[in-house]
């Protein structure tokens, strides 16, 4: 029988850590009053009146607390308490707000729940509440993170008021201008003051920003461009490949493209009219991009680089040409990209002037490769992809052989099924191990892609991410359950604190999670 020992800590106090005590700080660019030295001075009393000596500081400077992306500091203080290096025994923080405004009032528990486990208390040294580990305390605590969340929400919505104004007596509201076009700073009085540079930004809350045309060069290449599709009839690719050939820029220095040259021939800011809201992206949470009854818009609130009438003519040109088609003058026009490209892929359908987009295929065949076969195209095999998929399975294999070794090393009883190669654990727990492929983007950037099994219904999924090549092993994540219940989850090379809060470099953790432990009972 195993015994129970009550008093007995979960975590034991690492020695040299005694008084010892880490502030976190942060500053939101939506609340300045709180400065980071505003926060300091009642921390450091808070410290000095509880026999705490401040060792170290992670500080946030104009860092929302809506996301934890973006926050290095608290990310480095959650990895440092995580990964036994943090040298202090508490975390003292303002208040409950400036540990975050998440719109999820578990996140912010879940970070100090992952201290705590640690054996670090965390202290709000300007809540009027102890954080004890009380029922009051509890309560109090819950309440004041929706309320900390509740603020965002409503400062979200106030914000987007202003800014809808502001926008309705014609001032610009962020964003590049554009090519052809310069931002202008002008005060409360509506007085030109300077021409704002790239990366430049107004300083005084008076002061408000206007587009105006850039310089006579950049204007007359805009005033081709739209002479160019509406009088001349030339395509996008075609006005594109002409300006390259000229040795012409864009604003940022980089050659025209079939997209380039479509946004300016669609963007209402040519003939002066202000417009925003086409795309969301309040609290952080997720981009979207809106319907255009929900725009705001004012026109005749710049000075027009191009004539009313010019832009119209350009747009009813596009209108048409993006009408709704018939499977059969898409599928059409599909047959006639693969007759002159002799294969199809997305990026061919999405470069190819005057086709409906790849997802426009999509959505209306249900996949590309249904659309590809339906004018006669099959997609070659990728035998390279072959060759990586039987070298992941002999990883699988390695891993799982490896993954049993140090289970067993640890004194545990491990099972496999051999239909499904789940492991069962000191016949307590099952674990699956998947094997997440390393895939890249366009730009570069690492992805992978992992399935979780719900046929299996594992308790730990063990998932195995693949260096870029798919010949080496990156790292490893240990997923429970209870906390992912989604069928897929994509990762990135950074996830954030609550993903990477799961990650480790070896096997070792799930040989650890593995082990018994005794645990004796008290009288």
């Amino acid at each position: 029988m195993r015994k129970r020992n009550s008093q007995r800590p979960r975590t034991s106090r690492r020695p040299g850590r005694e008084g010892r005590a880490a502030q976190y700080v942060r500053m939101s660019t939506e609340h300045q009053k709180y400065s980071t030295s505003n926060q300091a001075d009642p921390i450091a009393k808070y410290a000095a009146a509880h026999g705490f000596t401040i060792c170290r500081t992670y500080a946030d400077d104009g860092k929302s607390g809506l996301r934890v992306e973006g926050r290095d500091a608290l990310r480095q203080l959650i990895s440092d308490v995580q990964s036994g290096d943090a040298d202090f025994e508490a975390i003292l923080v303002y208040d409950v707000s400036r540990w975050g405004r998440f719109q999820n009032a578990d996140e912010s528990a879940h970070y100090e729940f992952i201290c705590k486990e640690a054996g670090i208390a965390v202290h709000y040294c300007a809540e009027q509440f102890s954080n004890d580990g009380s029922l009051s305390a509890t309560l109090i605590k819950s309440l004041k993170r929706a309320m900390a969340g509740e603020y965002s929400r409503e400062l979200s919505a106030k914000v987007f008021a202003g800014q809808c104004r502001l926008v309705s007596l014609g001032y610009r509201q962020g964003g590049a201008p554009g090519f052809g076009l310069r931002r202008k700073l002008i005060d409360e009085h509506h007085n030109a003051k300077s021409l704002l540079r790239r990366g430049e930004r107004k300083s005084l809350q008076t002061d408000r920003v206007v587009l105006v045309p850039g310089p006579p060069e950049e204007v007359e290449v805009v005033r081709r461009i739209f002479h160019s599709f509406t009088a001349a009839g030339r395509s996008e690719v075609e006005i594109a490949e002409s300006l390259n050939a000229q040795g012409l820029t864009t604003d940022l220095g980089r050659q025209w493209t079939r997209g380039v040259v479509h946004q300016i021939l669609t963007n209402e800011k040519y003939i002066g009219n202000n417009v925003y809201n086409r795309i969301s992206f309040k609290l952080k949470q997720t981009r979207m991009r809106n319907p255009e009854n929900v725009w705001i818009r004012a026109e005749r609130a710049f000075e027009a680089v191009v004539e009313p009438a010019v832009f119209r003519a350009a747009r009813r040109i596009i209108e048409e040409r993006s009408r709704q088609l018939t499977d059969e003058e898409m599928l059409q026009l599909l047959s006639s990209a693969f007759s002159t490209k002799r294969m199809l892929s997305s990026l061919i359908i999405d470069e190819t002037d005057g086709m409906p987009s790849s997802s426009a295929y999509r959505q209306r065949f249900g996949s590309l490769v249904r659309a590809y076969r339906l004018v006669g195209y099959v997609p070659q095999r990728d035998y390279a992809y072959i060759e990586t998929n039987r070298a992941l399975r002999t990883v699988h294999s390695d891993v799982l052989a490896q993954t049993m070794a140090a289970i067993e090393t640890m004194g545990s009883l491990v099972l496999r099924d051999p239909k499904t190669d789940l492991l069962r654990i000191n016949d307590e727990f099952n674990a699956s191990i998947v094997i997440a492929r390393c895939q890249q983007t366009g730009t570069g950037a690492l992805r992978w892609k992992v399935r979780f099994d719900a046929g299996l219904n594992p308790d730990i999924t063990l998932v195995v991410r693949m260096a870029p090549e798919n010949e080496a092993i990156h790292d490893y994540y240990l997923l429970p359950k209870i906390d992912f219940q989604e069928s897929m989850l994509r990762l990135r090379e950074d996830n954030g604190v609550f993903l990477d809060a799961y990650r480790f470099d070896s096997l070792n953790a799930l040989a650890v999670l593995s082990q018994r432990t005794q645990i004796e009972e008290a009288a």
